[in-house]
C-alpha cells in the first residue's frame, strides 16, 4: 500500500513558480517518514487534471488514500468533478514548504509562491461544500508531531481498503440465543466491504484429515520456537496443528483473512480449536469466538493497520469491585501477541463442549494503555465503540484459571466506564488493542460512514446519552 502526494495550484504565476512547486512537493515528501511510503505524482493545475489523477487513484489497488496540499492558490471549484468521484481515503495537509517568514526576502513573488495559508483555505472549503470525508492535519511537514498524525491516518485508510475487500469464514453458526453476535451481513458489506459466509464444519473436518503428518511436525516446530510444552502434551498439541493447518488452508482458498466457530458446533472434530485459532491470529487472522463474525472483521482489520502491533480478540469475564479491575479472557482464544514474556502451551479439560480437553496458549497480558473495540449491529446501522482502558498486570497467579488473561480499568472510572459501556450497547466481546490511536479510530469511522462512540476520561453518562441521540438522528433510518 502506497499513498499519492498531489498538489494543487494554477497557471496564473508561470512556469518558473511552478516548476519550483514541484520541487518543493518532492523535498516534503522525501522528509515525511511514515509508516506507509508517500509518492508525488502531480503539480494540478487544471479540472481535467485533477479528474484523471482521482481516476486513476480509484482504480489502483496499491493505492491507499491520496494526500492534498496547496502550495499556491488553487482555485477550488476545478477540483470539483474529480472530488465528486473519489472512492479512496483523502488527507487535506495544510502545511507549507518553510516553517518562518523571511524578513528580507519577502516580497511578492515569495507571496505568490508561498501561500498555502491562502490556497489550502480555498481547497478546505470545496471540502466542506461537497461533503467529502476527508481528515485535515496542519502544521509544519518537518515536525515529528505533525507526521504521527498523518501516520495515523494512513493506518486508518489501509485498515478501509483491507476492510473493503475481507472476507470472513464462518465454521457453523453463531452461539445459540446470543443476540448480540447476530447482525445484517448485508449491511456490513454495504457499508464495511465484509463478505461473510458460513461453511460446514464437516469440510473443516474433511480438510483436517487431508493434513499430511509431514506439514504438522513442520508446525510443531514453529510451536516449539516461540512457545514452551511438555512432551506429554505432544499429540494433543499435533491435534490442534492439524487444525491450524485445515482452518489456514480453507481462509487461503477462500481469500479471507477472518474466521468464527462455536463450541457448540464441532461434529466431528475432537477439540475445540485453542492454540490453533491463537496461533492464526498471532499469524494476522482474524478471529471471533461463538460465531462472532464482527469482532473477527474488526480483529483483522486492527491486525491490518498495526502488523507488528499487539492486538488480540477479548472478552469480559467478572469485576474485582475493590480493586476496580476487569478480568479479561476467553476460555481458549487470546491472541498471544499481548503477551508478556514468553507464553507456554497447556493442556486443560474445558468444562463444555463435551470435547477431548484442547490445548492452548497460556500467559499474562502486558501492562499498558489500550482501547476496547466493539462493533455492534445496532438496527439499520453499525455502531463502533471505543472505550480507554489501562490493562495491568494480574495481581493474582490464579493457578486454576489456565487461559491467557489480562486487567484492565476502564475510562473514564470503573463504575461510569461499566456503565456507559451497558448504555453504549457494547457486547462482551471486544477487540483490545494496544496500538490504536483516537485518531486512527476516528478516521477509520469516517471512512467507512459509520457512527462512533467514544468513552473515554471526558465522558459521562448524560453526555454520552446525548451523543447516542445525536447519533440517532444523523445514522437512524
Amino acid at each position: 500500500m502506497k499513498f499519492w502526494f498531489i498538489t494543487g495550484s494554477q497557471f496564473l504565476y508561470g512556469e518558473e513558480t511552478l516548476k519550483q512547486v514541484e520541487e518543493d512537493s518532492k523535498k516534503i515528501v522525501d522528509g515525511l517518514k511514515l509508516p506507509f511510503p508517500v509518492e508525488y505524482k502531480l503539480t494540478v493545475k487544471k479540472e481535467s487534471e485533477i479528474e484523471r489523477i482521482v481516476r486513476e487513484a480509484n482504480y489502483d489497488d496499491e493505492c491507499a488514500g491520496i494526500i492534498t496540499f496547496c502550495h499556491t492558490f488553487s482555485p477550488s471549484k476545478m477540483w470539483i468533478n474529480g472530488l465528486a468521484i473519489l472512492q479512496k481515503p483523502w488527507l487535506h495537509f495544510h502545511t507549507q514548504f518553510n516553517e518562518t517568514i523571511p524578513n528580507e526576502a519577502i516580497d511578492m513573488d515569495y507571496m505568490n509562491l508561498h501561500q498555502s495559508a491562502h490556497g489550502d483555505r480555498e481547497h478546505g472549503f470545496i471540502g466542506a461544500r461537497l461533503r467529502v470525508p476527508r481528515a485535515v492535519v496542519a502544521g509544519h511537514w518537518k515536525d515529528p508531531k505533525v507526521q504521527e498524525k498523518i501516520a495515523q491516518w494512513q493506518r486508518a485508510a489501509v485498515g478501509a481498503m483491507f476492510s473493503r475487500s475481507l472476507k470472513i469464514v464462518r465454521f457453523g453458526d453463531n452461539m445459540r440465543e446470543v443476540a448480540v453476535t447476530e447482525g445484517d451481513k448485508i449491511e456490513a458489506q454495504l457499508r464495511l466491504g465484509w463478505q461473510v459466509n458460513t461453511f460446514a464444519v464437516g469440510d473443516l473436518v474433511e480438510c483436517m484429515n487431508a493434513v499430511a503428518d509431514g506439514e504438522i511436525d513442520a508446525l510443531m516446530k514453529e510451536y516449539a520456537e516461540l512457545y514452551d510444552y511438555d512432551k506429554a502434551d505432544e499429540e494433543t498439541i499435533r491435534y490442534q496443528a492439524r487444525e491450524e493447518i485445515a482452518i489456514e488452508r480453507i481462509l487461503v482458498r477462500e481469500g479471507a483473512k477472518a474466521f468464527s466457530n462455536t463450541f457448540e458446533d464441532l461434529h466431528g472434530m475432537r477439540q475445540l480449536p485453542g492454540l490453533a485459532t491463537q496461533h492464526l491470529m498471532h499469524k494476522g487472522y482474524g478471529f471471533g469466538a461463538e460465531g462472532d463474525w464482527k469482532t473477527a472483521g474488526m480483529t483483522a482489520v486492527v491486525k491490518a493497520m498495526y502488523p507488528e502491533g499487539y492486538t488480540s480478540f477479548m472478552e469480559d469475564y467478572t469485576y474485582d469491585y475493590q480493586r476496580e479491575l476487569i478480568l479479561g479472557s476467553h476460555m481458549l482464544e487470546v491472541c498471544p501477541s499481548i503477551a508478556e514474556g514468553r507464553p507456554r502451551i497447556e493442556v486443560h479439560p474445558l468444562g463444555i463442549g463435551g470435547k477431548e480437553p484442547p490445548a492452548r496458549i497460556v500467559f499474562e497480558g502486558r501492562a499498558g494503555e489500550a482501547k476496547a473495540l466493539s462493533l455492534i449491529d445496532i438496527g439499520g446501522r453499525m455502531r463502533l465503540i471505543s472505550q480507554d482502558v489501562k490493562c495491568e498486570k494480574p495481581f493474582q497467579s490464579m493457578p486454576n484459571l489456565p487461559v491467557a488473561r489480562t486487567m484492565w480499568r476502564p475510562a473514564p472510572s470503573f463504575l461510569e466506564g461499566l456503565e456507559c459501556w451497558i448504555i453504549a450497547g457494547g457486547a462482551h466481546h471486544t477487540v483490545l488493542s494496544y496500538d490504536i490511536s483516537d485518531e486512527t479510530v476516528r478516521d477509520f469511522a469516517r471512512i467507512m460512514g459509520i457512527e462512533l462512540v467514544v468513552i473515554d476520561k471526558d465522558t459521562t453518562k448524560e453526555k454520552l446519552e446525548r451523543d447516542l441521540m445525536v447519533g440517532d438522528i444523523i445514522y437512524g433510518r
